[in-house]
């Protein structure tokens, strides 16, 4: 009896490491399958600037490498990269099963109107701080561009929305209506949602897949 309890304990064992060699076959396979898209920027303009693939944000662009390297499915691929201040900066990308393909990213100064004589300073203060920001609808940076001393984000006066947003996180609104010169303080941390892997993507005003709001003629600017 007693040898048969060792057999089967002995055949369990040897099913169970041959479960995990064929989930391991599988995942290799399916990583030879994908595609791999390598971002590389010159400047800081460059680095912290917000990357969309297919109008969906993946990140900023110095982080996504590692386990935030971006996969993807064989075909034809539309990258956007966004900056305030900036235009915007769009590529299409032919990925082949298992290549890597480099998207070398140059952001060109764009016209952002003129602002006002008076400003409000809003320091923005969130974690995770590589979540996205937008202001009145327009990606303005991530967190970590506005949470430290000496950032802050430069606005006009008056009401605003703020929405911070990151795949994998639950978004989140709030509204500010700082006076002329006021410093002003948005601060939380981002609730976990569902995963980056099952959940909707962001679109490139921080929305789950719904018609972007119209950008305002004046951009908001950092100090």
């Amino acid at each position: 009896m007693a040898n048969m309890r060792r057999i089967r304990r002995t055949a369990c064992a040897v099913l169970l490491v041959m479960f995990c060699l064929l989930l391991a076959d599988l995942a290799y396979a399916g990583n030879e399958v994908m595609g791999e898209l390598i971002f590389e920027g010159k400047s800081k303009v460059e680095k912290t600037s917000g990357v969309w693939v297919d109008g969906q944000y993946v990140g900023y662009l110095k982080e996504l490498k590692g386990s935030k390297k971006v996969l993807l499915l064989p075909g034809e691929h539309t990258v956007a990269v966004k900056q305030n201040g900036y235009r915007d900066f769009v590529q299409k990308v032919n990925l082949q099963p298992g290549e890597k393909v480099v998207v070398n990213v140059a952001m060109e100064r764009g016209p952002t109107g003129v602002m006002p004589a008076v400003t409000s300073t809003v320091k923005i203060v969130v974690n995770p701080s590589r979540a996205a920001v937008f202001l009145d609808g327009l990606f303005v940076g991530h967190v970590g561009e506005f949470d430290s001393a000496g950032q802050g984000l430069l606005i006009a006066p008056g009401p605003h929305k703020i929405k911070i947003a990151l795949p994998g996180y639950q978004t989140f609104e709030t509204e500010i209506s700082p006076l002329p010169n006021q410093k002003v303080e948005v601060k939380t941390d981002l609730v976990k949602g569902e995963s980056t892997e099952n959940g909707p993507l962001l679109d490139q005003n921080g929305n789950e897949r719904v018609p972007p709001p119209p950008e305002p003629a004046t951009a908001p600017q950092r100090p």
